[in-house]
Parts: C-alpha cells; sequence; structure tokens
C-alpha cells in the first residue's frame, strides 16, 4: 500500500544552533530539529528534535517531538516522542509524553513528575504559537543595502530579540 505523504514545510529540514556564549532571552521557534550549547531563558518549539548539549543550560517551557538531554533543563516540557536523558544531564521539572518513551542512562537525572497523556491537543503547535513572521509568510529578518561605497549590510529583525553578545561579520 502507497501511503499518503505530507509536504515538508521549508524550513523543517534545517537545524537552529545555539553555540556556547550565546544568551537568548525569549521565544525561540524551529520548524526543524534544534542544538543548544549556550543559555535560553523563556519558551522553545522545536517541531523535530530538541537537543541539550553538555554545556548547554537551559529554563524553559519546551513543546517538541523528540529531545536528548546532556545539559542541564529547568522548566515544563510537552513531548510526543522519545525523551533521553544521558549520563550528564539534568532534568528539573515536568515532562508530559505521548507514550512511556523516557530514558534515563546511568548517572542522569530527573527530579519531577512524569505524565503520560494521549490527549492529541497537547502535542498539536497551535498557530498562537508561532511567531506572527510565519503566519504572514514573511522573512524573520530583511537585509537593508547600503550605499554602494560601503561594503556592510544591515539587517533589521522583525522578531523583538534581547541581545547581549555583538557579532561582527
Amino acid at each position: 500500500m502507497i501511503g499518503k505523504r505530507e509536504p515538508e514545510l521549508p524550513g523543517s529540514r534545517e537545524w537552529t544552533i545555539i553555540e556556547e556564549g550565546v544568551f537568548i532571552e525569549g521565544r525561540v521557534y524551529s520548524r526543524g530539529s534544534t542544538k543548544i550549547n549556550g543559555i535560553v531563558k523563556g519558551e522553545i518549539i522545536s517541531e523535530k528534535e530538541l537537543i541539550i548539549g553538555r554545556e548547554g543550560k537551559v529554563e524553559a517551557n519546551i513543546k517538541t517531538n523528540t529531545s536528548k538531554i546532556s545539559g542541564s533543563f529547568k522548566g515544563e516540557m510537552v513531548a510526543s516522542g522519545e525523551v533521553e536523558i544521558t549520563a550528564t544531564g539534568r532534568f528539573i521539572g515536568n515532562l508530559t509524553q505521548k507514550g512511556t518513551l523516557l530514558t534515563i542512562q546511568k548517572g542522569g537525572l530527573f527530579k519531577g513528575q512524569s505524565i503520560v497523556t494521549d490527549n492529541q491537543d497537547n502535542y498539536k503547535i497551535e498557530a498562537t504559537e508561532k511567531p506572527q513572521a510565519l503566519l504572514e509568510q514573511k522573512p524573520a529578518f530583511s537585509l537593508i543595502k547600503t550605499p554602494s561605497n560601503h561594503n556592510s549590510f544591515d539587517v533589521r529583525n522583525s522578531i523583538p530579540t534581547k541581545t547581549v553578545q555583538n557579532i561582527k561579520i
């Protein structure tokens, strides 16, 4: 039997990577997978996979498909698939899952509540959770042309963010 396959959304194959030395406070939304080696506080929606690396520190409400935690997590997580806490991982908070797909390696820490529910509404990503620029099909940033005698460009971000580290290109 041949099944009907849903078309992939733009960006769903991409990785969002937040490296060491980067601090983000607010909302992070990714149609694809997300890897965090830096610090994130707020809310994270990663439609595919969320990985918190060894150096990653996350204090947030998270909604994702699957997750692997090797760093530190504190908050609420809703996952429709497997959640793995590695030997270096620390999970403090509540986990809501579709099934009993929680794996904790020797040395890993889980302190909180594990809730198993089949209620599909818990796992849906509602339109109200997606950034407004995505709903309007506009790019999240736009390039602004500078006079022709300059060799630089200016990026104007349409999503409000808090910048802690300046990066020169």
